[in-house]
């Protein structure tokens, strides 16, 4: 028999309940030509600070940062897992669907989940890949599930694979296959740990150079590793983020690192992340979400940053421009208020500032 929850801990609880935010509240309209379709060094960089925007100069903004604060960075690698099929099809491998955990580790598997555009096959249809394999459709839906003609890993994926440029770039671009400069252009300069589908975009602004400046002023740089997938860039189309169901996602935090950060906590240091990947693990572990495992904190997240939500690690956060109604820009909204972001990206509409993946660098500090 459950326990009695008395009145005043039920208007506890409502009030600690982070509020349900519509997807079209996460709406904002943009012109196509600001979308970035490359990177650009140094970028611009906008600072919200107590509602208020600023422009900063690339050096200037490396002298926000004081010594003992203390920056975490995301050493993920991004996977050749974009296929293009013989007839065109554009497909995304995910991983093994036994074990989603293993991403980035050497799988040799002949059944995969995928993401493709399949509205026009049926169950039992078959694609004809490259190298003479081909894949039989198994399952519909978001992901699918196909079953290669043969195992394959890495080394296949190497041969035939490109990185997974978003799709809005491409489209930009008009332009549906890589360039050459998309190996460096799209992986980030400290990139070690393989298993993203993804970059972490915010990484790409940053130089070793500039690493080595922020640790010669005393700052502490640390890694973490989590491998972007579905929860990062899987749009909402429910119409409330409550609704919203956040795929999974691996994340690993070396134990000396989380320690560091504690220290850096209880001294009054500010937490800077670089990036909602960053965010997404730090506040995982703050919430106990992953276990101790040879020396590291490690595990999976499907944690949701909406509107309401209490940050307990992350003062600074450090990101890109992110697309209407995607669970990213709720985590800005998240941290900064969600008023206050849409008219910062209005500001930054008006300014022309770059959008998105290649586009500038956002600075916000918690609300």
């Amino acid at each position: 028999m459950g326990k009695f929850v008395g009145p005043d801990c039920l208007i506890a609880l409502i009030l600690l309940s982070p509020p349900n935010v519509k997807t079209t509240e996460l709406s904002f309209d943009y012109p196509p030509e600001l979308i970035a379709i490359h990177p650009q060094h140094p970028s611009r960089v906008l600072h919200n600070l107590s509602g208020h925007n600023f422009e900063l100069a690339w050096t200037d903004f490396l002298n926000q940062f004081k010594a003992g604060d203390v920056l975490v960075i995301n050493d993920t690698k991004v996977l050749k897992r974009r296929v293009f099929s013989e007839d065109g099809l554009e497909i995304l491998f995910l991983g093994s669907p036994s074990d989603q955990s293993q991403m980035g580790k050497e799988q040799k598997n002949d059944l995969w989940t995928v993401l493709f555009p399949s509205k026009k096959l049926k169950v039992g249809d078959t694609i004809q890949m490259p190298l003479g394999l081909s894949a039989e459709l198994m399952q519909k839906g978001i992901p699918q599930t196909i079953r290669m003609s043969e195992p394959v890993d890495e080394t296949y994926f190497n041969k035939v694979g490109e990185l997974p440029l978003p799709p809005y770039i491409q489209k930009a671009r008009n332009e549906r296959h890589n360039r050459s400069s998309e190996n460096q252009a799209y992986q980030t300069v400290w990139a070690d740990k393989p298993g993203s589908l993804a970059a972490p975009t915010a990484s790409l602004h940053f130089s070793p150079q500039d690493l080595i400046q922020l640790k010669t002023k005393g700052v502490e740089v640390i890694t973490l590793t989590l491998h972007v997938g579905l929860g990062t860039f899987l749009p909402v189309t429910a119409e409330t983020l409550e609704e919203h169901v956040m795929h999974e996602e691996w994340v690993e935090i070396p134990s000396h690192h989380w320690k560091k950060i504690k220290d850096a906590k209880a001294n009054g240091q500010s937490v800077w992340a670089l990036g909602t990947t960053v965010v997404r693990s730090l506040e995982s572990q703050a919430l106990g979400r992953f276990e101790l495992r040879h020396h590291s904190y490690s595990g999976t997240t499907d944690l949701m940053i909406r509107p309401g939500f209490e940050f307990q690690i992350v003062d600074r956060l450090l990101t890109n421009f992110h697309q209407p109604q995607s669970t990213l820009i709720a985590l800005v909204m998240a941290f900064a208020g969600k008023e206050n972001v849409l008219k910062t990206y209005q500001w930054a509409i008006e300014k022309k500032f770059r959008l998105f993946s290649y586009g500038d660098l956002t600075y916000w500090e918690k609300k």
